[in-house]
This record gives structure tokens, C-alpha cells and sequence, in this order.
């Protein structure tokens, strides 16, 4: 069996399908993508459906990934790249917003460890800081102060460790140190190649980037919003009754906010987390959705009126919740 673990694909979908068909996998042998499989090509939704779809083929969460999860959960606003990801989606974006909440931050194979970011020389994997992992500006910062050297110099895993992120030898040849470190991100996505790795044999095989895909995508995106009407944002109208049945659909909110926290702190050792730590645990709990997202704000004190009508967007999602609260 064989498994072809791939650097960053960002919506390349003919360079991936180029890339297997070089790799002559059989029945059985396993796809990896070390994550970043979104935003800035052309055809991010194809991307994403294969490894949905695909038996034997995985998904690690990179740093794109992450932000539209979390933009998901209105921590953070999308950049320009997941904005025309979610132009790209349409009606199916929420779908693919769900999947990309599920993806691990690591795989563990008999092989070799297969992360999206960096590793953080003198911590267990289970040590490892979700942003070090992930490779977000957080953990590249992280990483940069901590340290007066490339952190995958200082790598002291114990197994071969395969990463994106990345292009460390600026070309479209992989990035090999030591045996021990692969950066496999190519800058398919810009122009260079789609570079994967083959194990247990270690083998590398790339395909050539057919275009550079972001400029075009980037270009024709600018054009089209520069070139399309202004569109006159409708103004929603909440009624005398939408207002009180907003203000009954924020005390729920609340007291289920209380309750899920309440039932947090009862495990032992939960108020000792982190701040994030513990924002991930209630995440686990509430999931996703208009709902959720009214949770956290109930959480952080920072509902009301204003901030509920801006994740509800319309009475009628109001009237939806009230009926099925626990959507």
C-alpha cells in the first residue's frame, strides 16, 4: 500500500487530478493533502468535494481552512481569497464549511507525522500549539520569537515530518532537510508545480502548474466587482413583534449559554484552561450555524439586540430558530 501525500493544491483541481495520474495509485492506497486545498484557484470546489467524496483520501486543516472556520464563527473576517472561495461555493458554502470544521490538525502515519505548518522542537505532539500546527501568523510569530533559527532546523520528532505552508526553496522542487523536514508547497497555485510525496518509499513527483492561477482568478474577481452595479442594500424591517420575540429568542440564548458553561466547569480542571482552550471546548458543544454563533456571543457578554440582528440577518431566521432552537 502506498500513500501519496500532497503539498498545497488552493483550488487547483486539473494539477491534482495530473498529479494522481502520475502517481499510478492502485485500489487501496491512500491520498493525503497536507491542507491549504482552498482559496485563490480556480475551481476550490472541486478540490474540496474530492477529499469529501474520495474514500482513502484525507484532509488536514491548514491555515485557509481555519479561517473560514472561524470566520464561520464571526471571530475573524474573511480575506480576499476566501471571499471569492464563497462567490466560487454559492449555496453550497455552508456544506463545505461543516466538512472543514471536522478536519484534524495531524496525521499520524506509520511513516511519517503529516502537519499543514510547523512543529515546535521540545513539546509532544500532543504539546503542539494549534496555531504551530496549522502554520497561522500566530504560530509563525510564536515561532520567530521564540527562536533564533528556522524551526524545522530544531525539528526533534521521531518521525520524518511532510509540511506545506510554505515554498522554502522558492522554486518548484520540494524542500528536503535532512531527511527529516519535506516541505512539499510548490506554488502550484502562483504558477510553479503540484508536488507530492510517496510513501513508504519517499519518492517525490510533481506535476507543472498550468497557469498562474491566483493572478487570474484575483484579476477577473476585481474586474467583475468593479464593472458590476452597486447593488442597494434592502433595508430589514423588524416589527414591534419581531423586537419581542428577539429579545425572548436572547434570554434562550443566554441560559443555554449559562448552562453549557456551567456544565464545562464541572469538569475537573476546565477553569485552568486558556482562554481559547476553553472557547474550543464550548465550540465542540454548540457547533455551527446562526445558533452557535449566537451562543458565543451570549458567552463573551456581547449579546443584544444589535448583535443578534446582525447574525439573524432577517425575521424570518428569527422564526425559524424559535420553532427549532437547537439548530
Amino acid at each position: 500500500m502506498q500513500t501519496l501525500v500532497i503539498g498545497d493544491i488552493h483550488g487547483c483541481y486539473d494539477e491534482l487530478q495530473a498529479l494522481l495520474d502520475k502517481a499510478g495509485l492502485t485500489e487501496g492506497d491512500a491520498i493525503v493533502s497536507v491542507g491549504d486545498c482552498v482559496d485563490r484557484g480556480p475551481d476550490t470546489p472541486a478540490v474540496l468535494e474530492f477529499f469529501q467524496k474520495t474514500p482513502n483520501a484525507f484532509l488536514i486543516m491548514g491555515n485557509h481552512e481555519r479561517k473560514h472556520v472561524r470566520a464561520g464563527r464571526h471571530e475573524v473576517k474573511l480575506a480576499q481569497s476566501q471571499k471569492i472561495s464563497r462567490i466560487q461555493f454559492g449555496e453550497t458554502y455552508p456544506d463545505a464549511l461543516a466538512f472543514m470544521n471536522t478536519l484534524p490538525l495531524y496525521l499520524d502515519l506509520p511513516e511519517a507525522l503529516v502537519v499543514h505548518g510547523y512543529f515546535e522542537a521540545g513539546f509532544s505532539l500532543s504539546q503542539q500549539r494549534s496555531t504551530v500546527l496549522c502554520g497561522t501568523m500566530g504560530g509563525d510569530k510564536h515561532l520567530r520569537t521564540a527562536y533564533d533559527r528556522p524551526w524545522y532546523e530544531l525539528y526533534d520528532g521521531e518521525k520524518p515530518l511532510l509540511v506545506g505552508h510554505h515554498n522554502y526553496s522558492g522554486t518548484d522542487q520540494p524542500f528536503v532537510y535532512r531527511d527529516r523536514v519535506f516541505g512539499l508547497d510548490t506554488d502550484c497555485v502562483t504558477g510553479k508545480a503540484l508536488t507530492g510525496l510517496l510513501l513508504p518509499s519517499f519518492r517525490c513527483i510533481s506535476v507543472p502548474s498550468r497557469a498562474n492561477h491566483w493572478a487570474q482568478v484575483r484579476k477577473r474577481y476585481l474586474e467583475e466587482t468593479r464593472t458590476s452595479p452597486k447593488q442597494t442594500v434592502a433595508v430589514v424591517a423588524w416589527g414591534d413583534d419581531d423586537e419581542k420575540s428577539l429579545l425572548h429568542l436572547i434570554g434562550e440564548v443566554e441560559e443555554k449559554a449559562n448552562s453549557i458553561m456551567l456544565e464545562l466547569r464541572s469538569k475537573p480542571g476546565f477553569d485552568d484552561l486558556s482562554v481559547r482552550k476553553q472557547a474550543k471546548s464550548f465550540n465542540a458543544k454548540v457547533g455551527n450555524g446562526a445558533y452557535a454563533a449566537l451562543l458565543h456571543l451570549a458567552r463573551l457578554s456581547q449579546l443584544n439586540s444589535t448583535t443578534a440582528r446582525k447574525v439573524l440577518k432577517s425575521p424570518e431566521v428569527l422564526s425559524a430558530l424559535l420553532h427549532k432552537p437547537d439548530g
